[in-house]
C-alpha cells in the first residue's frame, strides 16, 4: 500500500474495532398508490426486511442484538409503535430495544449511523439500522404542517419560514441559481431509468431485494377479496423512457420552472435493514466470514432551507475531510436523486465523475420512500462494490429543511 494516499490507506486498514456490516437488504421499491405495495403497511414491509436480516445471519442469536434503529418520516408517532410491533413480529425477542429516527430524507442513513456510532462508543456491540416508509398511506397533509406557532409565521427570519417551502420549489431555486438547464435535468433523469433498467435486466438487484408477498385489493371492485402478490422487483423503472419524452412533460411546481414529474424522484413505498457489529464481536461469534463491508464515518451539514438540495455538496466535503480521503478515491457514489437539478449541481460542484454516480440508477427511476432511502442506497451500494471490485463508496442525500448527509462505506 506504499503508493496509496495516507488517508485512503487508513480507511482501508482493518482493525478489531471496525464497525462491520454482515447484511444489508431491502424490499423492492414500488410506486405509491399504484405499485405492488399500495395496500401494504409500512410495518409489514419492515417486518419482512427484519425477518430477512435474521435469516441472512442464522448463526447469530437475535437476543445478542443490542438495539434496532429505524428511519421513519411520515408515520404516526414516527412509526415507533408500529415499528416495535414489526420488530417483535419478525422474531426479535422483546428484550431487544427499538427506536425510530426522523431526519427526513436521510433517516435511513441516520439510523445506520446511529447504530454505528453506538458501537464505536462502546455503548452497544451489535445493532440493526434501517428505514421504512409507506408514502401511499401517509403522504399528503402530514408531510407539510399547516398549523404553526404564530410567531413563526410572523418571524423576520426568511430561513425559518422557508423550512416549510415545498420541496419542488427548492428544486427550482437550485436550478435557477446555479444554471442547471431543463435539458440537462431531463437527460440525467432518462439516464437514471436506463441504468436501472439495465441493472434490473442483468439481475443486479436480486441479491439485495427481499421478495415480499402481500395482499392487493382490486380498486375497481372493492368488494372482491384481496389476492396475494409477491413483489420482488422495483416497479417504477421505465426502460423505454427517452429524453424526448421527458422534454414533453410540463413543469410540476412552477409554470415557468424546469422540475417535472419525470426529472424528480418518485413517491414510493419500501423498507431496508442493515446488521452491524464490532469486528472483534464478529470474530468472537465466529461470523467473520460473513462480513460484507464496514462503516467508516458519517457527516451532516446544514444549508439554507430554500435550496436544501445542495446539501450533499457541503456534507460530502465535510466527510472527506474527516477521513482524509479525496473525491477521486471514491469508487462509487450513491447520491439520492431527490431532483435532477440538485443531484446534477452537487455532482458538478464537487467534480465527481458522473460515471461513478448511481451506476444502477437512482431515486428518479427506483423511487424515494423517504425514511428508507438511505438504507436502500447502502443495500444497493455494497453488492455493486463487490461486483465491480471497487473498495470505497459514499451514500449521500439532501434533506428537507436544509441539510445534507454523507456516509462512507468500504467493501470487505
Amino acid at each position: 500500500m506504499g503508493s496509496i494516499p495516507r488517508g485512503l490507506r487508513q480507511v482501508l486498514q482493518k482493525s478489531p474495532s471496525d464497525i462491520v456490516i454482515l447484511s444489508s437488504v431491502r424490499t423492492a421499491i414500488t410506486r405509491a398508490k399504484k405499485g405492488g405495495f399500495k395496500d401494504a403497511y409500512p410495518e409489514e414491509l419492515l417486518a419482512h426486511v427484519l425477518k430477512a436480516t435474521l435469516a441472512a445471519n442464522p448463526n447469530l442469536d437475535p437476543a445478542l442484538i443490542d438495539d434496532v434503529a429505524i428511519g421513519s418520516v411520515l408515520q404516526e408517532l414516527g412509526g415507533a409503535k408500529a415499528g416495535r410491533m414489526a420488530q417483535i413480529h419478525a422474531g426479535f425477542p422483546h428484550t431487544v430495544p427499538f427506536h425510530t429516527i426522523n431526519r427526513q430524507c436521510s433517516s435511513g442513513l441516520a439510523a445506520i449511523s446511529t447504530v454505528a456510532n453506538g458501537i464505536r462508543s462502546g455503548a452497544i456491540d451489535i445493532g440493526v439500522g434501517g428505514g421504512m416508509e409507506s408514502m401511499t398511506r401517509n403522504y399528503g397533509s402530514r408531510a407539510i404542517p399547516t398549523v404553526l406557532w404564530p410567531e413563526l409565521k410572523e418571524s423576520p427570519s426568511k430561513d425559518s419560514r422557508d423550512c416549510i417551502m415545498p420541496m419542488g420549489i427548492t428544486s427550482e431555486n437550485v436550478a435557477s441559481r446555479y444554471g442547471i438547464s431543463r435539458a440537462d435535468q431531463d437527460a440525467f433523469a432518462a439516464h437514471s431509468h436506463h441504468k436501472a433498467a439495465a441493472a434490473q435486466e442483468a439481475g443486479l438487484f436480486d441479491a439485495e431485494i427481499v421478495p415480499v408477498t402481500t395482499k392487493v385489493f382490486d380498486a375497481e371492485n372493492p368488494d372482491a377479496p384481496p389476492r396475494d402478490l409477491t413483489v420482488s422487483k422495483d416497479d417504477g423503472v421505465r426502460p423505454t423512457v427517452s429524453v424526448e419524452k421527458m422534454a414533453n412533460l410540463k413543469p410540476a411546481f412552477s409554470e415557468t420552472g424546469s422540475s417535472t414529474a419525470g426529472n424528480s424522484s418518485q413517491v414510493s413505498d419500501g423498507a431496508a435493514a442493515t446488521l452491524l457489529m464490532r469486528r472483534s464481536t464478529a470474530t468472537e461469534l465466529g461470523l467473520s466470514s460473513a462480513i460484507k463491508g464496514r462503516w467508516v464515518a458519517t457527516s451532516v451539514a446544514g444549508v439554507a432551507p430554500d435550496e436544501m438540495g445542495i446539501g450533499p455538496a457541503l456534507a460530502i466535503p465535510k466527510l472527506l475531510t474527516q477521513v482524509g480521503v479525496e473525491v477521486a478515491d471514491v469508487g462509487i457514489w450513491e447520491i439520492n436523486e431527490a431532483f435532477a437539478s440538485q443531484a446534477l449541481y452537487c455532482v458538478r460542484k464537487l467534480g465527481i465523475d458522473e460515471a461513478k454516480v448511481n451506476p444502477k440508477g437512482g431515486a428518479i427511476a427506483l423511487g424515494h420512500p423517504l425514511g428508507a432511502t438511505g438504507a436502500r442506497q447502502l443495500a444497493t451500494l455494497l453488492p455493486e462494490l463487490e461486483r465491480t471490485g471497487q473498495e470505497v463508496g459514499v451514500v449521500s442525500m439532501c434533506i428537507g429543511t436544509g441539510m445534507g448527509m454523507a456516509g462512507m462505506f468500504v467493501r470487505e
